[in-house]
């Protein structure tokens, strides 16, 4: 059954109605793009048709974008020359999009032609807005939910369907640039004012309907004679200084490891140039580079395919039956307890929210007020929806009102000892059945699930400060957690919608266990004499979204210090980290403590404002004259974090791949641009790797030495996914 259909009213109105099957939002694949060119082969060929509407079955939304499937198969179809199959592909969908937009006009006068609208109950995405932007019309309802815009930016490829094109020549460069280069969401009343779509009504099919048959112009402005770019073509002088400034911003914030933003930029730069269908083969071309770029495929495979599964469920254990939360006791109301009362609120919760004290509760609740009067300010929120979200925690001391909680989340204090009496304090209270969780970023899952009659139903579940920003959750199963405590957890995090990965016990468990040793690598350098500008501008320069001087100030110098003993009094002769300590310690003997106390790796001026790098530093670790070059930097700091994920995988602490890449991605920021630390080294390939590591084990000592898989790998010309997940290798 083909996912578009066509009516045809008394008064000659085509309504072209597209309805995925199986999907509760609208998807383009490959019959879809058949069918539609069809249908409008029919809207022009029939004298009887006046016009088209194009609208949705899907009560909400119109589409949410492209099946990126499609994309796999024109490489496949291609066999030795993946690249012109993807240029034909594309162009494939521009001359649909092409047909609809000229609509049977003639050529040279631009008369005649069909009036074609789209008409959106709402969330129009990807091609979802391409296909309307190719109408002459668009319609959207008046759905404060509803979200318009091109994302593909975020998952490492621009808008390839006509969208960079069209869209910067509605706007003009400087005003795309939001929908373009950041992929900006937008209500429908936005959308309007920015010019991206036409109307906003309450009822878009019968608007869109009435306009159809008003026999309105069609034509669009580029098609005209002597159209002009809004805001300038590059050569205008006020187009020059627009494309110098965004060529300046895109390279700024991308530092040129993100092959989209580059591409996109240069083909609205080349396509403002040229007439509108020269304009789309660049833009085309510019595509079909960047999907044939290893960085886009990684990027789609971890941001989109890969996170799309977990967030549905694709490691909860099978048979297991629905443990949607319904009520949930949090345990301490300090910054963690607080930010997960808030996000349980907010998913529908009731949420008990326990502290020692009741003004130490009621401040946690506050916590969620001011943040909530925040969105209020920014008309995120409405006042009446902020009382219901708090009208949903109980503030309290009192351990009775847990009655009824059928999950417990703990984030007290990080002592074992506090939080045992914490946990034997609560079972007293709650059923038989409630599901105890732990908040704890290193202690061990199955140390604390001995405080508790019933370790099969104790789990970790690790938030990442600050827990209403941070999309990743990280799940710990101890030695005798059950599947339905995972179960729970992993429907309790879909629930505050964030995305989960699940893991089994160990030291630092997954993510700080890569975290840690990428800060203290970067401290390591600092005491060699390395220059410190030079270590955060080459992991910035990487895709790392902070450098780890600075990200050791944002966690906290004192924190660093406290796990640094706790790990030494762990670890005994086996703790590999004393040079790094020295650092720490000196640090933290001086006062600077981080951004918290205005003073760290870091100057900070009185409002919390990082001002540069501390002077000091040099004093006491002198800049050696001679420095590594950049890239010896680099690796340095992405193989000392990547080789600790390969361990994890070893070791079965990690359990999938998928979750290992999307996890440091989401936790972290591990560069995005590479899909995450063991698609980068399947991007940069086993045999090299296990040749680097080598290099720097010689060099720098055993904590960049080979791990077995990584060998076994290159011996086998194998990749990780190919593996590991040859399912989604192949895509």
């Amino acid at each position: 059954m083909s996912d578009f259909s066509m009516n045809v009213d008394a008064d000659g109105v085509a309504m072209i109605t597209w309805d995925t099957q199986g999907k509760s939002m609208n998807v383009m694949n490959e019959q879809g793009f058949l069918d539609l060119d069809k249908m409008i082969d029919q809207v022009l060929s029939d004298d009887a048709i006046k016009g088209a509407v194009i609208t949705s079955g899907k009560k909400g939304s119109f589409a949410g974008g492209m099946d990126l499937n499609i994309i796999a198969k024109m490489k496949d179809m291609a066999g030795d020359n993946p690249a012109k199959g993807l240029f034909d592909g594309i162009m494939d969908i521009h001359h649909l999009l092409r047909k609809i937009e000229r609509a049977g006009m003639d050529a040279k006068t631009n008369k005649g032609g069909k009036p074609i609208a789209a008409a959106l109950p709402g969330t129009a995405l990807g091609i979802g807005l391409e296909l309307p932007l190719a109408c002459h019309r668009i319609f959207c309802a008046d759905n404060p939910k509803a979200k318009i815009g091109l994302p593909e930016i975020k998952v490492g490829i621009f808008p390839g369907a006509g969208g960079t094109t069209r869209v910067s020549r509605m706007l003009g460069a400087m005003a795309a640039a939001p929908i373009l280069l950041e992929g900006k969401m937008l209500d429908p009343k936005k959308a309007k004012s920015s010019g991206l779509i036409h109307e906003v009504v309450d009822d878009p099919v019968a608007a869109a309907r009435e306009w159809v048959l008003s026999e309105p112009k069609i034509v669009k402005p580029w098609d005209e004679k002597g159209w002009k770019m809004p805001g300038g073509a590059p050569y205008h002088p006020a187009g020059f200084m627009t494309f110098v400034g965004a060529s300046a911003m895109v390279n700024g914030n991308t530092m040129g490891v993100y092959p989209a933003a580059k591409a996109l930029l240069s083909a609205v730069y080349e396509g403002a140039m040229v007439p509108f269908d020269t304009a789309v083969k660049i833009e085309a071309r510019w595509f079909t580079n960047v999907l044939m770029n290893p960085s886009s495929s990684a990027m789609i495979r971890s941001l989109f395919i890969n996170k799309e599964a977990l967030d549905k469920g694709a490691v909860r254990p099978a048979g297991v039956p629905d443990q949607s939360v319904k009520k949930v006791g949090v345990m301490g109301a300090g910054m963690m307890g607080a930010g997960i009362a808030l996000v349980s609120a907010m998913a529908g919760i009731d949420v008990v929210l326990i502290d020692q004290k009741q003004e130490a509760a009621d401040k946690g609740k506050a916590y969620a007020a001011d943040y909530f009067d925040k969105g209020i300010s920014r008309k995120k929120i409405t006042p009446e929806k902020k009382d219901e979200n708090l009208a949903r925690i109980n503030a309290t001391t009192d351990y009775a009102a847990l009655e009824g909680c059928d999950l417990i989340i703990e984030a007290v204090f990080e002592d074992p000892g506090v939080k045992a009496e914490v946990t034997k304090n609560v079972l007293k209270v709650v059923g038989d059945d409630c599901i105890f969780a732990t908040n704890t970023s290193t202690l061990p899952i199955s140390e604390l699930a001995k405080a508790s009659d019933k370790p099969d139903q104790f789990i970790g579940i690790h938030f990442f400060s600050p827990v209403q920003s941070m999309m990743l959750v990280e799940i710990i199963k101890g030695a005798e957690t059950g599947d339905r405590a995972t179960a729970k957890a992993l429907d309790y995090v879909r629930q505050i919608r964030k995305t989960p990965i699940v893991v089994n016990d160990a030291r630092f468990f997954y993510c700080n266990r890569c975290i840690i040793p990428y800060i203290n690598e970067g401290i390591r350098m600092v005491k060699e004499g390395v220059e410190p500008a030079l270590i955060e501008n080459a992991a910035r320069m990487v895709g790392m979204p902070l450098g780890p001087l600075q990200l050791v100030d944002e966690t906290s110098i004192d924190l660093g210090a406290k796990i640094a003993k706790a790990t030494k009094a762990a670890m005994g002769d086996a703790y590999p980290d004393g040079e790094v300590d020295e650092v720490i310690f000196w640090m933290f003997d001086e006062g600077r403590l981080g951004r918290k106390s205005n003073a760290g790796f870091y100057n900070y001026d009185e409002k919390g404002k990082r001002q540069g790098l501390w002077e000091g530093l040099a004093a006491k670790y002198p800049v050696a004259d001679e420095q590594p070059d950049l890239i010896e930097v680099q690796h340095r700091l992405l193989m000392i974090q990547s080789l600790e994920a390969v361990r994890a995988l070893e070791e079965d602490v990690l359990m999938d791949i998928r979750e290992g890449d999307v996890g440091a991605i989401l936790a972290w920021g591990f560069a995005p641009w590479s899909g995450g630390p063991l698609s980068w080294l399947d991007m940069i390939g086993a045999d090299y790797a296990v040749e680097r590591t080598a290099e720097l084990t010689e060099r720098y000592g055993d904590r960049f030495a080979t791990p077995q898989l990584l060998k076994d790998l290159a011996d086998g010309s194998e990749t990780f996914y190919s593996r590991f997940q040859p399912a989604i290798a192949a895509e």
